[in-house]
């Protein structure tokens, strides 16, 4: 790769690559010149670009996922948490459960915050590095009818970016 490129060397890690925004992000990057693993449900073949395959909406996904990155890069440089989506029924806030809401809530917030957690300390201890929430704009302008869910995960998750995460002591449920 040629130094010339604004990515040259770095090492970047995007979620929700398989199509859409993810997938756009994931090869700009490459095109850029970084080493872009792309993260998705199910991996596919083929492309500029690695995919890997992990469930974020869960805490052993993103374990894994964590430890396979480490293995692979021995960190990265840039995160781009691109995964979202909801599949929340019509009908508004009682047509969904708290099932449905901690789905969506797994797979718009958590899936960003647990990501975050095991990569940052890398990015500080190496002075450097990004992490982009990718939110939506129903974080204000919810879909009433059939994204409320979603909505509200998204206006955490932007929230959640705006934290100093060297400040936080990390806590565990009790």
């Amino acid at each position: 790769m040629s130094a010339g490129l604004p990515f040259a060397g770095k090492r970047a890690l995007v979620t929700g690559a398989s199509r859409g925004i993810g997938a756009a992000v994931a090869a700009e990057l490459s095109l850029g010149g970084a080493e872009v693993i792309g993260v998705a449900r199910t991996a596919s073949v083929g492309g500029e670009v690695e995919l890997i395959a992990a469930d974020l909406a869960t805490a052993e996904g993103v374990a894994q996922l964590a430890a396979a990155v480490e293995t692979r890069f021995g960190g990265i440089d840039l995160l781009v948490s691109n995964v979202g989506g909801s599949s929340a029924p019509t009908g508004g806030f009682a047509a969904s459960d708290d099932c449905v809401w901690s789905a969506i809530r797994d797979r718009n917030l958590m899936s960003a915050v647990r990501l975050d957690r095991p990569v940052l300390p890398g990015m500080i201890a190496r002075g450097h590095g990004a992490i982009v929430h990718v939110s939506s704009i129903q974080r204000r302008m919810p879909l009433y009818e059939s994204t409320l869910a979603y909505a509200a995960a998204k206006a955490a998750l932007t929230t959640s970016s705006k934290g100093s995460p060297t400040r936080s002591p990390r806590r565990a449920c009790a």
